[in-house]
């Protein structure tokens, strides 16, 4: 996130943690079998283990109501769609999409398969995340994709509460244009993330020590036109698309 961001995101996130407990409306909820060592597959059915935020907003920065119906699963992938909200709350226009895991998850490494979406003024994510609504600090580790310029990933990481990592990795290619693999190692002492197997960053201090939520969403922004643009609703709906989601626990490496 932007150093502008962290107040705010910890209020929205925190809430929205809450009502995704009393939510729970993935298709599948039992606990995946092995709990180090496991692969999400996003390409057939919903899977075990995942919970998709509905009918709530987290307000401020965020311009959109989650909805579940706007997790899709077909075609060999799961899109994540932003578009224009059939049943506005709140005067806000736009309805987007969250997926999160029922379990917390420690270190060891996180990852996915993804294509983000390329429009002005949203955010397509990849990220752990836990906090005071779960009577936790506020930690947190980020792959996010801003929309305006998808040939860049941005890097961040919270410690309970304490923001401002955030790092820009230019990729050399559109990351829109094609699946790609995304992965972060978590350790006690390091986070290092890798884009396609290669290591592209780590970093060493203050590190996150709080077991988090496994979390994926697509969003538009608005009063955050420096970070990422007016939002550009003229092609609406668009989609970020994901083929697998996966966690190693740090013994199992």
């Amino acid at each position: 996130m932007t150093k502008m961001i962290p107040a705010i995101l910890c209020l929205i996130l925190c809430s929205c943690t809450a009502q995704s407990e009393a939510n729970a409306n993935a298709a599948n909820t039992e606990a995946p079998a092995d709990p180090d060592k496991l692969v999400f597959d996003l390409t057939g059915e919903p899977p075990a283990g995942f919970i998709a935020s509905d009918g709530w907003t987290n307000g401020n920065m965020f311009n959109v109501t989650w909805r579940k119906d706007n997790v899709i699963f077909g075609d060999g992938r799961m899109r994540l769609c932003i578009d224009r909200d059939s049943s506005p709350e709140n005067g806000i226009p736009y309805s987007g999409a969250e997926y999160r895991s029922d379990e917390h998850y420690g270190y060891g490494r996180y990852e996915v398969t993804m294509k983000p979406i390329k429009n002005d003024g949203v955010v397509s994510s990849f990220f752990t995340y836990t906090g005071p609504s779960e009577k936790n600090a506020w930690d947190e580790i980020d792959i996010e994709f801003l929309g305006k310029d998808t040939s860049i990933v941005q890097f961040n990481y919270f410690t309970d509460g304490k923001g401002e990592h955030e790092y820009v990795y230019d990729l050399g290619f559109d990351a829109a244009e094609d699946f790609h693999d995304y992965a972060f190692e978590w350790h006690p002492d390091h986070i290092s993330w890798y884009v396609d197997g290669k290591e592209v960053h780590t970093v060493t201090e203050e590190i996150p020590t709080t077991p988090g939520r496994i979390m994926v969403n697509a969003w538009c922004g608005t009063g955050v036109d420096g970070w990422l643009n007016a939002f550009d609703d003229s092609g609406l709906p668009v989609y970020a698309e994901y083929k697998s989601i996966a966690f190693t626990a740090e013994d199992e490496q």
